[in-house]
């Protein structure tokens, strides 16, 4: 506690010192926001691509950038001194036990942490991941066949079971009735509410933690949430030691860990906690970004279904569904998720914000050492109304002022990018290609036969943020499309039989 008041003293000098270098900014900021990035929004607006944010966390500024050229700049091209995190009070300390690397600070901890991520996720491992993509997205587009109303439902079943499969090794059949994921999704809608910067005073006064949980409801939940996550991840744990011990395991990411344990100096709990980090973000973020893409059908289908649909006429042909051996010639379709992936990016602060580990100067305003760094993605100084009203494929066919490869950060920044990057890319194009080749996606209509109207802003508040319900209409193409579909599901769930024997339903 002691060594926290020092640093803020320090840090407050410093400031002083600085005051006229200092990026601008508003003078007080709001707490307890639902919505912080339309927050961070308008004061990126009316402060610049650098403005700073009294009050958020504790010891030390806020910056928030406002532009993609100014996150690069400092997160990418100045990655050394900005790839730390800023202190967790509440997400961190009190809920994760400091155990959870994506909130991890700078260290050895984290670095291990990332190297083993990166060993079971780096691009050349997630091909590895394809068939069960392929396997799963067959059953997907069956299950949308079968029941166009439940969607939102198959989506989440779909991201559930290709990240379940390949972290532990078993399959999902239907989330509803699967405990583990249920207690997963749970834990997750858990860390990304209390993740929201300003939500909790003890971000910014870290004494707050150490009040009694009796005094202190918003503390005695994050707690009992902790102790639902251990039992959880242990029990996930202990389950594939069990298999592994008996000679029944599916290799899986997790088996790689008990594998590399000893190498790796994890405990249980450590390896526990680590084999949960896809489990925990991989659901969400697939299963929302295809739900953005089923809202852009129903507002813009009409701009771009007709195009691609074309293209998937041309490359794949009437007879089978699209593969991932057709991506590069489906440009189309690519540039399509890359769009939704822009358009509506499920991490919409720009993922976990970063941290300074050096006092820095940047077109002439200086950043202190230990500052919190915000690049969320909804800071364009373009209004809503044209850069994320508009949802244009064509963009990513043209020549693009937005720094890096990708055209969007969706995935964050920097050394901090998300490791499960590739295999959310390789399900978001291939999920798009195969339900645009199958189906027709429209408004739904009401009583009178008129289009209902959705949307396009209507999002959860949280960390991560994905649309809230809508209708639309889901219908095949032809019966031909819909014989298809029915085929290839049938095929598939033989061949994924496999991971549903006994041994995984114990």
């Amino acid at each position: 506690m002691l060594g926290t008041i020092l640093w803020s003293l320090r840090q407050t000098l410093k400031l002083r010192a600085h005051r006229s270098q200092l990026p601008p900014g508003p003078t007080s900021t709001k707490t307890g926001l639902a919505r912080p990035w339309v927050y961070f929004r308008e004061v990126s607006a009316r402060h610049g691509d650098v403005a700073l944010v009294p009050g958020l966390s504790s010891g030390g500024p806020t910056v928030v950038l406002g532009s993609a050229r100014a996150a690069w700049d400092l997160l990418e091209r100045r990655g050394a001194a900005y790839s730390s995190r800023p202190r967790f009070v509440v997400g961190g300390e009190l809920l994760s036990g400091g155990l959870r690397g994506l909130m991890a600070s700078y260290g050895p901890f984290w670095r291990r942490w990332r190297r083993t991520l990166h060993s079971g996720f780096m691009q050349r491992k997630s091909t590895s991941y394809r068939p069960i993509q392929r396997l799963e997205s067959a059953v997907l587009a069956r299950d949308l066949l079968v029941d166009p109303h439940g969607f939102r439902a198959h989506l989440e079943r779909y991201a559930a079971s290709v990240i379940v499969l390949v972290t532990y090794g078993r399959r999902v059949t239907d989330v509803a009735s699967d405990e583990v994921v249920r207690c997963n999704i749970e834990a997750m809608e858990r860390l990304t509410s209390v993740n929201i910067p300003g939500k909790y005073a003890a971000e910014r006064y870290p004494v707050l933690k150490y009040v009694p949980a009796i005094f202190a409801p918003w503390k005695a939940e994050v707690l009992k949430q902790r102790q639902k996550d251990i039992r959880m991840y242990m029990g996930l744990l202990n389950d594939i030691k069990d298999k592994v011990a008996r000679g029944v395991a599916t290799p899986c990411f997790t088996t790689h860990l008990l594998e590399e344990q000893e190498a790796l100096g994890m405990t249980d709990l450590e390896l526990a906690y680590t084999a949960g980090s896809p489990f925990g973000a991989g659901i969400e973020t697939t299963s929302g970004t295809l739900a953005s893409f089923f809202l852009a059908c129903v507002e813009f289908g009409h701009n771009f279904i007709p195009r691609a649909q074309e293209e998937l006429d041309r490359v794949v042909g009437r007879d089978r569904l699209p593969t991932f051996e057709d991506m590069d010639d489906l440009k189309y379709i690519r540039a399509i998720a890359s769009e939704t992936l822009r358009w509506r990016p499920v991490a919409v602060l720009g993922g976990t914000p970063h941290a300074s580990t050096a006092d820095d100067v940047y077109n002439g305003m200086f950043i202190p050492k230990g500052s919190t760094i915000i690049a969320p993605l909804w800071t364009s100084k373009s209004p809503p109304t044209s850069y994320y009203r508009l949802f244009k494929p064509e963009r990513f066919l043209e020549e693009r002022d937005f720094p890096g490869t990708l055209g969007h950060a969706a995935f964050g920044w920097g050394r901090r990018v998300c490791p499960g990057m590739h295999l959310a890319t390789a399900s978001v194009n291939l999920n798009i290609a195969r339900i645009l080749w199958a189906f027709n996606v429209t408004p739904a209509k009401d009583e009178k036969g008129q289009n209902i109207e959705v949307d396009i802003f209507a999002f959860t508040d949280g960390f991560n943020s994905s649309p809230l319900p809508f209708p639309c209409s889901i219908k095949p193409r032809s019966a031909h499309h819909a014989e298809v579909v029915e085929r290839e599901a049938r095929q598939a769930l033989t061949e994924l039989a496999s991971y549903e024997g006994k041994e995984e339903k114990s």
